[in-house]
């Protein structure tokens, strides 16, 4: 589901958001708390996480938002224009699989 909407993350409006399940699907979120990110910080925090660390502890906006990476990304992100296509930067780890 799309909505034009304001990112609960970095709180940019209006901007294109989509459903986030804070506790992945696989993880048995499927009907759990959900968030409205926008599509660069939807990706950004699945760069910076992996499913079960985001199921683990990094299950809530302020959670995300208190992790140093998540962070500085936000605080970048909120001065850009919500038009403005964002490239996702990768973690500087490998993520497990």
């Amino acid at each position: 589901m799309v909505v034009e909407n304001t990112c609960d993350l970095c709180e940019r409006t209006p901007i294109t958001t989509t459903v986030h399940h804070l506790i992945p699907k696989q993880y048995g979120g499927v009907d759990g708390p959900t968030a409205m990110l926008c599509s660069a910080c939807h990706r950004q925090l699945h760069a910076l996480f992996t499913n079960e660390e985001l199921a683990g502890f990094y299950h809530t906006l302020e959670r995300l938002a208190d992790h140093p990476d998540m962070g500085k990304y936000l605080r970048w992100v909120k001065k850009q224009d919500p038009e403005k296509r964002i490239t996702t930067r990768k973690a500087n780890r490998r993520r497990r699989r």
